[in-house]
């Protein structure tokens, strides 16, 4: 006797791996979609100090930027100035001193070169020392105009070291008074709340410990840079000195015709 299979036997067994494929299938786009770290925003970093701050605090962080550029501008530009100005110290001692003549030497230097300036002042210097100038010694004289000339150039090197002295001493009292700016916020947050909870105070003291620790930021580079640029200028500022004694040497054993 023949048995005849039921008809809705064979597609149960096609319909159950179909729907198992098809809720694979789905829960593996939902996993694709969800993200795979929750990102949880800093109440208390500098971004939300600047959005949630008074214009107190705003002022005082825009003062210390301001010192902080103000600071890396001079730090990079004075770095600059005095590496030029050591490739003019040996362009002086490779075509200066070869020239025949004080002139002709001065004229292989670069316009802006510091020791072309000096060098033309003690050509003017020689070239004056008439009238009421010629009262005084020729040497006293030329040695007067090389030092005012001298003078300058140091004058020039050390313009912006100013700047740093005062970013060094005082950015860090500009955060001080950011500091308690804070800490007036933290106190004044217990006292409205009436109590000392964690969710009071820990915004306007994270406040007061972020503007502690740009203060000393813009501090540290400052006097680090003061200090060293200080040290650099020492040692052009010398270069610059001996190269105006061996030229007062050169100008009074010749007199006024070496130029």
């Amino acid at each position: 006797m023949t048995h005849l299979a039921r008809p809705h036997s064979i597609p149960g067994r096609v319909a159950r791996p179909l729907l198992a494929l098809a809720l694979s299938v789905a829960a593996g786009a939902a996993l694709a979609q969800a993200p795979a770290t929750t990102v949880v925003d800093n109440p208390y970093g500098v971004s939300a100090l600047w959005a949630q701050s008074d214009l107190v605090t705003k002022t005082v962080l825009a003062i210390l930027a301001l010192m902080s550029a103000g600071s890396w501008y001079v730090i990079v530009t004075k770095l600059i100035e005095q590496g030029r100005i050591g490739g003019h110290a040996k362009a002086a001692t490779r075509d200066f001193w070869a020239a025949g003549t004080v002139q002709a030497g001065a004229g292989q230097l670069d316009q802006r070169s510091p020791f072309r300036f000096i060098a033309e002042a003690g050509l003017e210097a020689s070239q004056r020392h008439s009238g009421l100038h010629a009262r005084v010694d020729f040497a006293d004289w030329v040695d007067l105009s090389l030092h005012r000339a001298t003078e300058r150039v140091q004058r020039r090197l050390a313009g912006g070291l100013s700047l740093l002295a005062t970013v060094g001493s005082t950015s860090p009292f500009v955060g001080l008074f950011g500091t308690v700016w804070g800490i007036y916020h933290a106190l004044t947050a217990i006292g409205l709340a009436g109590q000392a909870s964690i969710d009071k105070v820990a915004g306007p003291v994270g406040e007061a410990l972020i503007m502690t620790a740009i203060g000393l930021a813009v501090a540290v580079p400052a006097v680090l840079g003061y200090n060293w640029l200080l040290r650099r200028n020492t040692a052009v500022i010398d270069e610059v000195r001996d190269f105006s004694g061996e030229l007062h040497s050169v100008l009074l054993g010749s007199g006024a015709a070496a130029a």
